[in-house]
């Protein structure tokens, strides 16, 4: 297993009395920023991350402003980012937005993500449905509610179901 680096010259927590403190402040910036490397986070799922490694509040909170500061560490960056992957798997607004809450995003900053797609969401429940269904639309009650639940769990709103079942 290859070894981890720590970061070459990374500024020491100015509130640091010791050198242990400086090198647990070392550690959980490290730490941090391997997690970022992999993929984004948001503030919070960092947050839970560094916690489950037990570091302390302090030098997490510490931690995380460098990281801000430094634009490693972006909300807007991550709701942007997962909403886009989530809108390319076939997910619908509401489930997406659910998620962006699970993770700690505002909900200003959700829906002004979710607006940046606002246009293809007619277009993605129509793709689902016909991915998952085929081309044409049923005639019967019983398959026209099913195939309309599985766009309700894919998280796509009633307007937007009844748009795709209404086009002709």
């Amino acid at each position: 297993m290859p070894s981890r680096k720590q970061p070459l010259s990374r500024p020491l927590n100015p509130q640091a009395e010791t050198g242990n403190s400086a090198e647990i402040y070392q550690q959980s910036y490290a730490t941090a920023l391997r997690l970022l490397a992999r993929r984004e986070h948001s503030e919070l799922e960092l947050r839970h991350k560094l916690v489950a490694r037990k570091f302390a509040d302090a030098v997490i909170d510490t931690a995380l402003d460098e990281l801000r500061g430094e634009g490693l560490l972006s909300n807007p960056r991550f709701a942007g980012i997962y909403a886009r992957g989530r809108y390319e798997r076939g997910y619908g607004p509401a489930k997406i937005q659910a998620e962006l809450r699970e993770r700690g995003i505002d909900g200003e900053l959700t829906e002004q993500t979710l607006a940046d797609l606002s246009q293809l969401w007619f277009a993605s429940a129509a793709r689902q449905r016909q991915k998952r269904f085929g081309r044409l639309l049923p005639d019967e009650y019983r398959e026209r509610t099913k195939q309309m639940r599985f766009l309700q769990q894919r998280g796509f709103t009633g307007e937007q179901i009844r748009a795709v079942f209404d086009a002709v």
